[in-house]
C-alpha cells in the first residue's frame, strides 16, 4: 500500500535523509585513478569568523555544479573541503567572546588563549561544515583540511622558506595599515575608508637674516612647522 503524499513539500523528511546516503555510499569521495582523467576543485576555505553568508551560499552552489557535472562526464572528480583560521579576523572574534564572559586577553597566557582559539574553530568551524552540507555540497568530507593543520603549516613553511631562498621574499619599507588594538599590520581588506572634509592652511615661514619678510606656504599639515628645518623654492 502507497504512503499517500504530503499536500507540501517538506524539506526537513528528504534532503537530510538523501544527502546522509550519498556521503554514507562515498559518492564524493575520490581516490587516485590512473584509468580516469583527474579533474579537482579546491575549495576557497570560509573563515571561521562565523557562519557562511549569501556569497558563500553561491560560490558554492557554483563550484557544486562543476563538480558534479564533471562527475557525470566521467572525470576522477575531486571538490576538495576546508576552512580558514582568519588569523586577525578570528582573533578579534575571540577576544569580544572572552569580554562577554569577563575575560580579558591579557591575563592569560599564550597557550591558554591558543586553548581558547581552538575551542572557537571547534564551535564555528564545526558550523560551517554543517552549513556546507545542508547545501546539498557534494566536496570529498574524509578530505576536509583546516588552514592550521600539521600538514598545511608546515608545507606553508616550506615554500616560503624556498621563496625567500630564492630572493622573491623579503622585508621592505611599506606604507601599513596599523590596528592600535590588535597592534599588528592589517591588510586593505580589514579596513573601513572614510572620507573626511580637509582644511588648507596658509601659514607663514619666516626669512632668516630679513626681519618681517615670509614666505607663505599653503599646507594640509601646518603642525609640521615646528619640525620644518628649510623650506626648498623653486627660483
Amino acid at each position: 500500500m502507497s504512503k499517500e503524499l504530503n499536500k507540501t513539500y517538506d524539506p526537513k523528511d528528504i534532503e537530510d535523509r538523501l544527502y546522509e546516503k550519498w556521503e554514507n555510499n562515498g559518492y564524493f569521495h575520490a581516490e587516485v585513478d590512473r584509468s580516469k582523467k583527474p579533474f579537482t576543485i579546491v575549495m576557497p576555505p570560509p573563515n571561521i569568523t562565523g557562519q557562511l553568508h549569501m556569497g558563500h551560499a553561491l560560490d558554492n552552489t557554483m563550484q557544486d555544479i562543476l563538480i558534479r557535472y564533471k562527475r557525470m562526464q566521467g572525470y576522477n572528480a575531486l571538490w576538495q573541503p576546508g576552512t580558514d583560521h582568519a588569523s586577525i579576523a578570528t582573533e578579534v572574534k575571540v577576544i569580544q567572546a572572552l569580554k562577554e564572559q569577563g575575560i580579558n586577553k591579557a591575563d592569560l597566557t599564550r597557550e591558554e588563549f591558543l586553548e581558547k582559539c581552538w575551542d572557537w574553530r571547534k564551535e564555528y568551524g564545526g558550523r560551517i561544515v554543517k552549513q556546507l552540507r545542508k547545501l546539498g555540497s557534494s566536496a570529498d568530507w574524509q578530505r576536509e583540511r583546516f588552514t592550521m593543520d600539521e600538514g598545511c603549516s608546515h608545507a606553508v613553511q616550506e615554500v616560503f622558506t624556498k621563496l625567500y631562498k630564492k630572493g622573491w621574499i623579503y622585508k621592505g619599507s611599506r606604507i601599513v595599515n596599523w590596528c592600535p588594538v590588535c597592534k599588528t599590520s592589517i591588510s586593505d581588506a580589514e579596513v573601513e575608508h572614510e572620507e573626511q572634509d580637509g582644511f588648507f592652511w596658509h601659514i607663514n615661514y619666516p626669512v632668516v637674516g630679513e626681519e618681517g619678510r615670509f614666505v607663505e606656504i599653503a599646507t594640509t599639515r601646518p603642525e609640521t612647522l615646528f619640525g620644518d628645518t628649510a623650506v626648498a623654492v623653486n627660483p
